[in-house]
């Protein structure tokens, strides 16, 4: 008697359900998307053939399935499972999980899987008391995060997982969902009949942005919205359209770094569409504008350079504005700026010359500083007025150890060495304004030699 009332007391609770939670999947098989993990031959599903799954984290936007898939590892693996969220369980609770599974490994049973969604929330009290018995296999810990783990979970807890990045669903994979809910007559709608135009399924699977949970909850908001479920209920563009309304800008903190990474990557690849179209996501997302400007500064140096000496001009005008003006209208600077700098040459000659100077310092022996180079108050021979008063007092010195001051050449171009060794660090290239400083350093190089072949004897 107590299994019949316990069996129609869960019938109720799944009826009571919404929509997305009754069409979770089943089996694996019902899983959508996620074949680069799930596939045949692939890393997670050979896991679970071999029965040698470890602790795992599950991460990627929300509606891709991570607490689905936690649970159909433990139905698969017949592991006991226990799911708890890492913002509210506390040190007991966690304790009280580990002593059960202790008990049901030593009793020669299946040990629990302990599913601990928003894990990147987890306490260092709370991985203290867990890490040292996932490290023994006496826990299989299974966390889920719309966070990028390595940013946002400790370290220790990372190196102790296999990492799983679930994608955004397609809109394929979209559709298939709907389409399973519109005709299962046990889980979803197949008893009404629905008539769903195709119109209404591409809407959805646009507007959910790869989040099957968004995708589901609209299409039972339009079936239960109907005033009259009598008769077949159509459902259309506008009733999808209307069931959805605006979609939500999916920007969990790995969308920060990917999207900054897109919008670097785009100008510097010269494609103003692309760089406009990640600036308006990352706005969309919350970002502040004034770390988009950042970044543009930087590429205006680092990818830009002295091919379009206007550049590093540009961003530093476009930060300040952006700083005065604020949102919604630094928007359009920032439109401005990163289409200049799509279209500007490109050239990362002086980023280069930069980083190599800095790694011969750190790396090679320290060149000392020449000594026609130095403080005139700490060497004799290196007069800076011009004059060669200092250097005509001293009668023993060679004139090529002189300092010679440029301005008395007529082109201002000596034959001094000016670093004490032969090194080339900066190497203009053949195109935007660099070209001509190309043409302007071969020409000093050619006038320095000839000077220092006159003054050789």
């Amino acid at each position: 008697m107590s299994d019949l009332w316990a069996n129609k007391r869960a019938e109720a609770r799944r009826k009571a359900a919404p929509l997305a939670v009754r069409m979770r999947p089943a089996t694996l098989d019902e899983v959508a998307g996620q074949g680069h993990i799930l596939g045949e031959g692939k890393l997670l599903r050979r896991m679970l053939q071999a029965d040698s799954i470890t602790s795992l984290i599950l991460h990627g936007p929300p509606g891709t399935g991570k607490t689905t898939l936690a649970r159909l590892i433990a139905t698969s693996t017949e592991r006991h499972f226990v799911a708890e969220n890492a913002a509210s369980v506390g040190v007991k609770r966690i304790r009280e999980i580990i002593d059960d599974s202790v008990r049901r490994v030593e009793a020669g049973s299946s040990r629990s899987i302990l599913f601990l969604d928003e894990i990147h929330r987890f306490t260092k009290a709370q991985q203290d008391v867990l890490l040292g018995d996932v490290e023994r296999g006496l826990v299989t810990l299974i966390g889920a995060t719309t966070e990028n783990p390595l940013f946002a979970c400790n370290a220790a807890l990372v190196s102790r997982s296999t990492l799983f990045r679930l994608e955004p669903l397609s809109e394929d994979d979209i559709k298939l969902v709907l389409k399973r809910a519109i005709e299962d007559e046990e889980r979803g709608f197949g008893a009404l009949g629905l008539d769903v135009k195709d119109e209404a399924l591409q809407v959805w699977a646009i507007k959910s942005d790869g989040d099957a949970r968004r995708a589901l909850t609209a299409l039972e908001v339009a079936v239960l919205s109907s005033a009259n479920q009598k008769e077949t209920l159509v459902i259309d563009r506008a009733v999808a359209e209307e069931s959805i309304q605006q979609k939500a800008a999916v920007y969990a903190d790995d969308e920060h770094y990917d999207s900054a990474s897109a919008l670097i990557k785009s100008v510097r690849g010269s494609d103003p569409d692309a760089a406009v179209y990640w600036i308006a996501r990352m706005l969309e997302g919350g970002e502040d504008p004034r770390f988009i400007a950042r970044r543009l500064g930087i590429l205006a140096s680092e990818d830009i350079g002295n091919a379009d000496p206007n550049a590093i001009t540009m961003a530093a005008s476009a930060w300040t504005l952006i700083e005065r003006i604020g949102m919604p209208e630094a928007r359009i600077t920032l439109g401005q700026l990163a289409t200049y700098l799509a279209l500007a040459p490109k050239s990362n000659a002086a980023y280069a010359a930069i980083n190599a100077a800095q790694q011969d310092v750190r790396e090679g022996r320290t060149i000392p500083v020449p000594m026609h180079l130095r403080d005139p108050n700490t060497s004799p021979i290196a007069d800076d007025t011009g004059k060669g008063q200092k250097m005509r007092d001293r009668r023993k010195a060679n004139a090529d150890e002189r300092y010679q001051y440029s301005h008395n050449e007529s082109d201002s171009i000596t034959g001094q060495d000016y670093l004490g060794v032969d090194k080339t660090y900066y190497e203009p290239k053949e195109h935007g304004y660099e070209k001509v400083h190309r043409e302007r350093l071969e020409e000093i190089k050619k006038l320095r030699e000839s000077k220092r072949e006159q003054s050789d004897p």
